[in-house]
């Protein structure tokens, strides 16, 4: 069954832009990780929170990816501008559109 993983972060305020950069960046390189659907949504109520919505071909596969070099560097490139408040839901995923 396919892995969806749903999560949310609080940048420190004026920073939202630059880390939805790195993270819209970065997203060349998931496919072959396993990933089928990566989007990085900006909060229309909260100018400090973004908003990422991922599905993997597994668990594993996503757990995989966050050890890929690119994935390390993404990481170490925002932590900076996070505040540390993060929401998170891991989710099986049935189907859909885009799927």
């Amino acid at each position: 069954m396919r892995y969806g993983y749903i999560g949310s972060m609080k940048v420190k305020p004026g920073h939202r832009a630059e880390v939805v950069a790195v993270l819209v960046a970065g997203a060349d390189g998931l496919r072959k990780a396993g990933c089928e659907l990566y989007v990085v949504t900006e909060s229309a109520t909260d100018e400090d929170t973004v908003w990422v919505s991922e599905v993997w071909e597994s668990k594993e596969h996503h757990e995989a990816s966050l050890q890929l070099p690119e994935a390390k560097a993404a990481i170490g490139k925002v932590m900076p501008f996070l505040t540390g408040e993060f929401t998170r839901q891991e989710t099986h995923v049935v189907g859909g559109l885009g799927i």
